[in-house]
C-alpha cells in the first residue's frame, strides 16, 4: 500500500511538535504530568496560500523545514498514520526560527 500524504488547505500548514524538554536548566527531572507541550515545532506541509477577493491566491510566508514557534493552545491536533500532527491556520504561527 502506497504511502498517504496529508495537504493542508488554503493558508494552513502542518506541524511537527519538537519533543518536550524532560529537564530544567537547573538539571532537575520533569514528570510528564509536570511538562508543558512544545510551542515550537517544524513545518510538514503547507497549503496553496489565502484565496484573495480577486480570486488570485496569497503567497504563503511559511515553507516546509521552517522553524516556528506558535501559541500553547494554536491549531488542532490530528494524528496522521500514527504520528501526532498540528494544522493551524499560518496567522496562528507568531515567529520563525532561523
Amino acid at each position: 500500500m502506497a504511502k498517504q500524504k496529508i495537504k493542508p488547505l488554503n493558508d494552513r500548514i502542518i506541524v511537527r511538535r519538537l519533543e518536550a524538554v524532560d529537564t530544567t536548566e537547573g538539571g532537575i527531572v520533569l514528570p510528564d504530568a509536570a511538562k508543558e507541550k512544545p510551542r515550537e515545532g517544524e513545518v510538514v506541509s503547507v497549503g496553496a496560500g489565502r484565496l484573495l477577493e480577486s480570486g488570485e491566491r496569497g503567497p504563503m510566508q511559511i515553507s516546509v523545514k521552517d522553524r516556528v514557534i506558535f501559541g500553547s493552545y494554536a491549531g488542532a491536533e490530528v494524528k496522521f498514520e500514527g504520528e501526532d500532527l498540528l494544522i493551524m491556520s499560518e496567522d496562528d504561527v507568531l515567529a520563525v526560527i532561523e
